[in-house]
């Protein structure tokens, strides 16, 4: 029992690496993330001062968010 059990894991476990190997070898998710990449370089070129000023705010609300005062 216990080795089957252990058997459906390990199966399970391959079948899911084989899906996260196939979706990083995937060309077109590459291509997708190549595209936000230049496309989020762009708009940083474009526009400096809104995006460090967009970066320091949403570091500030993340740090206000994470921070307990408990």
């Amino acid at each position: 029992m216990n080795e089957e059990i252990i058997e459906n894991l390990n199966q399970e476990l391959d079948d899911a690496l084989d899906r996260g190997r196939k979706m990083v070898e995937d060309e077109e998710l590459t291509e997708r993330i190549d595209e936000v990449k230049k496309r989020a370089e762009n708009l940083i070129r474009k526009h400096p001062v809104k995006s460090v000023a967009g970066g320091l705010l949403a570091g500030y609300l993340l740090g206000k968010i994470l921070s307990s005062d408990d």
